[in-house]
């Protein structure tokens, strides 16, 4: 385990090394969740056997032991302290993918222009917010289309938040389950191994 200075505290990242990397995967968890979700497990196996080093991010507001999420800036800004520190010793000379579970997820599609992402991994992106009453519905669906690089969303058939489209460089995977995607965490794992065996990972 890796501790890392940020802006808004310390996080922790949890590290597994490919023998031979040929890139880097940064994983961040869901808003109540940690890192020892099945789906990130899943992913993180996957991305390791297709020869991708992995490390998982706890956000600083759950290291402090906070279950409610930071506001969005603050999280933002924690997961590039992170995501610049790998770059620069862990994870250095890898092209890296960022991603994560749900708002972790938007985390990386929000940042991922300014962290040169040469692809995006979103396990369970959460498009839209529960309705409010008398407020008009919502969509995130503007943070997956910010995002330039190929893009994987692995989504839950019956997820609560709605179904992402595809788009000219993002792939959905529609699997069986809902938000949490632990019904067949095998689906999980073949979807991002598929993806990754595909993925031209260009430094």
């Amino acid at each position: 385990m890796l501790e890392v200075d940020t802006p808004h505290g310390p996080a922790n990242v949890y590290l597994r090394p490919a023998e031979r990397p040929r890139a880097g995967l940064v994983l961040g968890h869901g808003a109540a969740g940690g890192i020892g979700a099945g789906d990130i497990v899943a992913a993180a196996d996957a991305a390791v056997s297709q020869d991708l080093s992995v490390a998982l991010v706890e956000q600083p507001y759950r290291v402090a032991g906070r279950r409610s999420p930071a506001p969005a800036r603050q999280l933002d800004a924690a997961w590039t302290a992170v995501v610049e520190r790998l770059r620069a010793h862990e994870l250095a000379d890898l092209p890296l993918v960022l991603g994560g579970r749900s708002l972790g997820a938007r985390v990386a599609c929000r940042t991922s222009v300014e962290l040169r992402a040469a692809a995006v991994l979103c396990l369970a992106f959460p498009l839209e917010p529960p309705r409010r009453s008398g407020k008009p519905a919502q969509s995130r669906l503007p943070e997956l289309d910010a995002v330039q690089v190929p893009t994987l969303v692995v989504q839950g058939e019956r997820d609560r938040f709605g179904m992402p489209p595809e788009g000219p460089q993002r792939t959905v995977a529609r699997v069986p389950g809902d938000h949490s995607l632990r019904t067949d965490l095998e689906a999980v794992a073949a979807a991002v191994r598929a993806w990754l065996v595909l993925l031209d990972l260009q430094n």
